[in-house]
């Protein structure tokens, strides 16, 4: 099993935005909803918007480019439950942002 990894600080995500990190190769955004912190692919299945760029509506966030909009608990479409994006382990130790984000 794949182990945690520093992605960020959480000083570095201001609540209600998003931050794009990469790690182990992928690009991955970081949600900071109220002081909760959410994991997953920053890339838009749709034509590869940059999702840590969107806006963030509790906890859903939008596309920048097209308005697909993402639940960023768990990376479901919002407009199609049966699609879905990467979705990533993350905790918090003391100020960091630690992900797992290989199986």
């Amino acid at each position: 099993m794949a182990s945690f990894v520093k992605a960020a600080q959480t000083s570095d995500i201001p609540a209600g935005q998003g931050k794009c990190v990469e790690v182990e190769g992928k690009r991955i955004a970081i949600f900071n909803v109220d002081g909760t912190y959410y994991a997953i692919d920053d890339v838009c299945p749709h034509q590869g918007g940059p999702l840590s760029e969107g806006e963030l509506s509790g906890t859903t966030v939008t596309c920048p480019w097209h308005g697909w909009r993402f639940r960023v608990r768990d990376g479901v479409w919002a407009d199609n439950p049966r699609v879905k994006i990467g979705c990533y382990e993350l905790r918090i130790v003391g100020e960091e942002v630690q992900l797992r984000v290989g199986g």
